[in-house]
Formats: C-alpha cells, structure tokens, sequence
C-alpha cells in the first residue's frame, strides 16, 4: 500500500466538482453583482444625494475595480475556495483575525441575501399581490426555496444563475431604452443630474455623497464571491482575470447609465420612497411598457442575487472548514449531489434568522459595511503576500491599486459616510456573535486534542 493510499486520507471528503467555464464564470460574476442593490436601493441612495445620484455609482465603479484587481492577484495565486480568509491567514498568520475576517465575509453574503429576501416581498411583489401573505412568511419560503435549490447542486445553481441574469439584465436594458427614448423625445429634467440634496457647508456635502456610495456600494458587492468557487472553475488562474474584470466593468457601466436614466426621469424625492424605484422610473418613461411585467422581471433580479449569496455563504463555510477554521463537520460533503450540505443548511438558518431583523436599505448598508471592512484587509493583504512568491505564473496588480483600494475601504466604512448607527450596532452585534463561535471552537479544538 502506497503513501497516498493509506487509511489516515480514505476519511476526506471529495473534492467539489469543476463544472464552472470562462463564459459561465463571466455570467456568474456579472449576476452576483447584478440584482438587489441597484433594484432596491436606488431610491435610498438618492435619499442621500438627490439628483445627482449617478455620482455614488460612478466613485463606488472605481472602488470596486481597485479591490477587484487585489482579488484577482490572489485568486491567482491561491485558487482555492476561503477567499478572504484563506489570504488573510497566509499574510498575517493571525487565526483570530482570520476567523473574524471569515465571518464577516459570511455574515455580509447572508445580510445581503436577506435585504434580498425583503425586496422579494416588497414593492415589487405588491404589484401582484394584495399583502395576504405576511412578507415576512415569504421571504423565510423564499430562503428555503433557494436553499434546496442549492443542495441539488453547484451545476443546477449556477446554471439558474445564468437564466436569471440574463433576464435581470433584460429589465435594466429596458430601463437604457426607456432612458434613450427620453433622451430623443426631450422627455425629463436634465437640471436633476447636478441637484444635491444636502445644503449648507462643504463638508455636509462631502459626507452625503460618502453616504451615498456607501450605500451604492451594495450594489457593487458579489464579483468577491467568485473567488470562493475557484475549486469548481476549470483553470481559475487563467479564467478569474478576465471574468472579475468583465464582470466590474459591465455592470458599473450599467449602474452609471440607470442611475443617470432614473434622476432624469423621476425626481429624487419619489425615487427615496419607494422600495421598488426602478419601477417609478418604468411608470415615468415615454414608452408603454407594463409595469407587472418589469415587477416580475425585477423579482427574479433580487432571486438571482440571493440564490449566489446563499451559494458563496455554504462555500465559505466549506473552505473555512478545510482550513481548520471552522469544525470539520462544516465541510462535509454531500455524496451523491457533491454538495457542501452542513455549510448549506447553517447559512440556510442563518439567514432565516436574519431575514425578520431589518429592512432592505439597512441590511444593504451592513453588507456593504462589513465587505469595506474585509476589502481593506485584503487590499493590504496583495502586499504583504508579494514576500510569498509561487512557482506559477498569475495576475500582478500595479502596488498602486491595493493602497488606494485600502483607503477608499476605510473612508467608505468609517463615519465620514454618514451612516445610521443602527447599521454600527448589527455588524457590531455580528461580530460579537462571531467572538463568541471562535472561543466555542477553541474549547472544542483542545477537547480533542487539537492545536
């Protein structure tokens, strides 16, 4: 009996199946940024800066692109699926810090899954129904729902992945042609393009457009979760470069042009109450196009986004079991479908858990909040682990991007962002609860034995 066939490797678990290809990756990213942020949000961000609310999309394109090249570098140069966590062990050897940063990244996915969730039952969904169903009740149906969805297999998930980006784009592409048609017809008011909401001093200003992109940032927030299914992409150092860079690029491309499209055809203060503001902008344009049909278009938008959160959530949890980080149990792999299904069912009841704690445009700013958090370790991360060089090759990013990327993070999450303290006090909350599981699975660790 040979090395590699001895008993002490017949327990592990198999390895998750490569079934992801550069064009499936590419639509994969592109419909996890897609989705919740720029369906729901709008309206919330425009409540911030008011017309001009083109502004936070255009500064939060930039971030995300300086962030998104560190990933890439070190999607690279580690292909494997703990994502953040796996890079912050590798530069700060910090198990406390690394667990922290893991939960946090987890906790962001299942917050946004959640705004999600909320948005499923909103505005949208009113379009429809008459508010028989508590929106609470559908939002935990729809968590489930997804959640065996997931079980079936990566393949099946992202395969829906696809069908549902592909519709989500269809509703933004009609928002750019109702936008075109505006632009012909001298429809809208072009003057709200450069209309601030906040008067006074030019620090009140400064801070509510920090306050905005905080917030618009959400919408940005998933091309990180690609990287967690680096195990399950055929050749990921040559297919995540293209695929992440794409990805950014198209959809602030798109979140540019709405934004520009909704200021100009509905006024900012319609746009803030709504939950369902690019509906407004549907209602308001030239072209008679039915309202339901862009609600249902819209549904499966906010469907697609927390179906990826829910997916990168388990995956998380697969890796960060792989790493030690979290028990072994995390990481167990269901046979027959190949699936990680304790990771699964634990984020599953998570979310259902924080479905009921907060409204869309808070559970957005927490995600966006604790991924600011972690995108600033990271970005400090690509620089410490240039003293790790590989044997192969991978993408390097210019030293320039990750320091700046670093500190865009830290002002968007810092106070200067004018954010509501209630979004302080949930990550705040989180990351107590994730105190608490790091001492737990400390105990557990040296019951048995382990360092």
């Amino acid at each position: 009996m040979t090395t590699t066939e001895q008993p002490a490797g017949a327990h592990r678990e198999p390895p998750l199946k490569r079934v992801i290809g550069p064009k499936l990756l590419v639509l994969f990213v592109i419909g996890d940024i897609l989705g919740t942020g720029i369906y729901a949000t709008t309206g919330a961000v425009a409540g911030k800066v008011g017309g001009a609310l083109w502004l936070p999309f255009a500064i939060g394109f930039v971030v995300a692109i300086l962030t998104a090249a560190s990933y890439v570098e070190l999607v690279g140069k580690y292909p494997k699926a703990a994502g953040a966590a796996l890079y912050t062990q590798k530069a700060f050897k910090v198990p406390f810090l690394t667990f922290i940063v893991a939960f946090m990244v987890m906790c962001s996915g299942l917050s946004s899954a959640s705004a999600a969730a909320r948005a499923f039952s909103g505005d949208y969904l009113a379009e429809f129904t008459e508010g028989v169903v508590p929106p609470t009740l559908i939002a935990i149906l729809f968590i489930l729902a997804l959640a065996a969805l997931n079980l079936r297999g990566v393949s099946e998930s992202v395969k829906t992945n696809v069908v549902l980006t592909l519709v989500e784009l269809t509703g933004l592409l009609i928002i750019l042609a109702i936008g075109a048609w505006a632009v012909l017809t001298g429809d809208g008011e072009p003057s709200r393009l450069g209309e601030f909401q906040a008067t006074g001093t030019g620090y009140a200003l400064i801070t509510s457009v920090l306050g905005a992109t905080a917030l618009g940032f959400f919408a940005f927030v998933g091309f990180e979760d690609s990287v967690n299914m680096a195990e399950e992409t055929r050749d990921p150092v040559r297919t995540f470069p293209r695929a992440i860079f794409t990805g950014v690029a198209v959809t602030g491309t798109i979140y540019v042009l709405v934004a520009l499209i909704s200021s100009l055809l509905v006024d900012y203060r319609t746009l803030e109450k709504s939950s369902g503001p690019l509906l407004e902008v549907v209602k308001a344009g030239g072209l008679d196009f039915p309202p339901k049909a862009f609600a249902l278009i819209a549904l499966f938008a906010v469907t697609n986004s927390a179906l990826i959160n829910i997916m990168m959530a388990s995956r998380l949890c697969y890796g960060m079991a792989n790493e030690r980080i979290l028990p072994r149990a995390m990481g167990r792999v269901l046979r027959v479908r190949r699936t990680p299904v304790v990771g699964i069912v634990f984020v599953s009841l998570l979310a259902v858990g924080l479905v009921s704690t907060g409204e869309i445009a808070g559970l957005g700013d927490t995600t966006a909040f604790l991924l600011l958090c972690v995108f600033a370790v990271v970005n400090i991360a690509v620089l410490v682990l240039r003293r790790d060089p590989v044997e192969h090759e991978h993408f390097r990013t210019p030293t320039a991007l990750p320091v700046l990327g670093a500190i865009t993070a830290l002002i968007l999450a810092s106070p200067l962002a004018d954010r509501d303290a209630d979004v302080y006090i949930r990550a705040g909350v989180l990351v107590a609860i994730g105190v608490g599981l790091w001492v737990v699975n400390k105990v557990v660790m040296r019951a048995r034995g382990e360092s």
